[in-house]
């Protein structure tokens, strides 16, 4: 998925590359540049972390027409008045001027490097909006930025994060010369994709990825049929012969005896009569036994 990433773009996408202080993401960040520029796209950059000389090593110098700097990197917040663009010129009108500037018949990709400069300096919810206004307004086919997670609190970076229609979370790989891309990618159809990959960047740009990560995952261990499940307890279950004796020996509540079984199976003459002996007091009077009844 990350070469499919790298290679092509829809219009309206937005490409975040996440890394942190273990792995920089700037040199897959050139790879891009290098794959758009050979296809023919016009890509402006907004340099602020590092000079245009940095950015441009590496890159085939054939497409340099191609690309146009928008240089912040001498002044990014612009109290000396010495760069073309500066981080507060980035949600005003000034950005769609530079991009008309250089607008061409080909498509325009917009490379921010980085994003971590302008959540630091300007209100997030405001760099949010601008993004938001980017991708839907047309000027630019493709947004490409690179975000330091670990400058930023959490819903900052998942603010941003979420805009984005592609996410690779990069970080180095511990068990060899590699680095692990972690890629999120949301389809238009609102299906999201996730992959693993283990990748290289070579001297000159191109992407190499070497295998999937995959996380397998741990069988239970089938339960032994011979184990005593009450060992472990920390009280007894277990009666001795004396305890078990006395147990039996105990009469349980509503279980007859034998006998009363018998004698309730086989009733003798006169069971079940209801006698009645009146009391002195009684007043009954035979001819209307309702009497009581009266109101």
């Amino acid at each position: 998925m990350l070469l499919d990433v790298l290679q092509g773009a829809d219009a309206g996408t937005f490409i975040i590359f996440l890394d942190t202080a273990n792995f920089s993401g700037r040199c897959l960040l050139k790879s891009y540049i290098n794959t758009a520029l050979k296809r023919e796209d016009v890509v402006n950059v907004l340099e602020f972390e590092v000079s245009e000389e940095e950015l441009r090593d590496g890159l085939d110098t054939q497409c340099g027409r191609r690309m146009h700097f928008h240089g912040g990197f001498a002044d990014p917040l612009g109290w000396m008045k010495r760069s073309s663009f500066n981080v507060h010129q980035f949600i005003s009108q000034d950005l769609s001027t530079l991009l008309t500037q250089t607008q061409q018949s080909r498509s325009a990709v917009l490379v921010i490097d980085s994003l971590s400069w302008l959540l630091r300096h300007l209100d997030p919810v405001v760099v949010c909006q601008r993004l938001q206004e980017l991708k839907r307004g047309g000027a630019v086919k493709t947004i490409i930025g690179l975000l330091h997670s670990d400058l930023h609190q959490t819903s900052v970076v998942g603010s941003v994060c979420h805009l984005a229609s592609t996410v690779i979370s990069l970080a180095p790989w511990t068990k060899g010369p590699w680095a692990l891309a972690k890629t999120t990618k949301r389809t238009k159809s609102g299906k999201v994709l996730q992959e693993e990959e283990l990748f290289s960047v070579q001297e000159d740009l191109t992407i190499t990825v070497h295998s999937k990560v995959s996380h397998a995952v741990p069988t239970q261990a089938e339960p032994d049929s011979e184990a005593d499940p009450t060992a472990n307890l920390t009280f007894n279950l277990h009666l001795s012969e004396m305890e078990r004796e006395a147990k039996e020996k105990v009469a349980l509540p509503f279980v007859f005896s034998q006998e009363k079984k018998s004698a309730l199976l086989n009733p003798g003459q006169g069971a079940g009569r209801i006698l009645y002996e009146p009391d002195e007091n009684d007043d009954f009077d035979q001819e209307d036994p309702d009497e009581d009844l009266d109101v």
